[in-house]
Formats: structure tokens, sequence, C-alpha cells
């Protein structure tokens, strides 16, 4: 069966972004008619799996680009505004994200952060009112 598990390894994002392309490409020929252009069930059941492999792998880029703007000097209203969103939004984002990696710590085929890296990493990240 195809879950986001099984194919996130054999990716990376720059991979999985045309892997999906090619295939929503065909997915959207196949709208106009084209029987030869058409996904069958395991293609569509990919698509639907890289979709949230790209989403996955986007949000974890994400975050770690927001502690590297944290560790630059960047302002929570800074970060909040390059991602459309408020100071207390980004920042409650990336707290939950710090703690989703502490969750992992040690789970099989995780990496996650030990404690030492999620108190650095909450350091990092301050409050939503400091620098």
């Amino acid at each position: 069966m195809t879950t986001p598990q099984s194919i996130e390894p054999q990716y990376t994002l720059l991979t999985a972004v045309a892997r999906l392309d090619e295939l929503r490409t065909r997915e959207s020929l196949a709208g106009d008619g084209s029987d030869e252009e058409a996904l069958d069930r395991t293609q569509l059941l990919e698509l639907l799996a890289l979709s949230e492999v790209v989403a996955r792998k986007a949000a974890y880029g994400r975050h770690l680009t927001v502690r590297s703007a944290r560790e630059a000097g960047a302002s929570w209203s800074q970060i909040g505004a390059a991602l459309g969103t408020s100071k207390q939004a980004a920042w409650e984002a990336h707290l939950r994200w710090i703690d989703a990696q502490e969750a992992a710590c040690g789970r099989p085929g995780e990496i996650g952060f030990d404690a030492a890296d999620a108190a650095e990493a909450r350091a990092t990240a301050g409050e939503p009112d400091g620098r």
C-alpha cells in the first residue's frame, strides 16, 4: 500500500515535487478526455501520498529556516510577516513543531530532538515579544 511513510525515504523535497508535478499534469490532461494520460488507482494513491510528503518536507524545511532566521537575529514580527501571519501565531506554530520533534525522539524511523536539542531550540525561539 502506498503511504507517505512508505515513499518519503525515496524522495527529497525537490524530487517529490517533480514527481508530484508529473502526476498532476497527467491528471489534469486526463480531464480533457485523454485516456492515454489518465492515472490508474495506484498512481492516484501515489499522487495523494506525494502531496502529503511534499507538505511534510516543506513544513520541516520552513521550521528549520525559522530557527535559522531567529539565530540570525530576526524578530517574531519579521518572521510572522514573512509567513503571512502574526508574530504570536508564528511563534506558537514553531513551539508546537519543537514539541513534536521532541516527542519523535526515539521513535523507530524518526530522529527528532533529544531534551538538550529541544531546550536549545526553545531558547533560540525565545518569546514573541522578545527580539
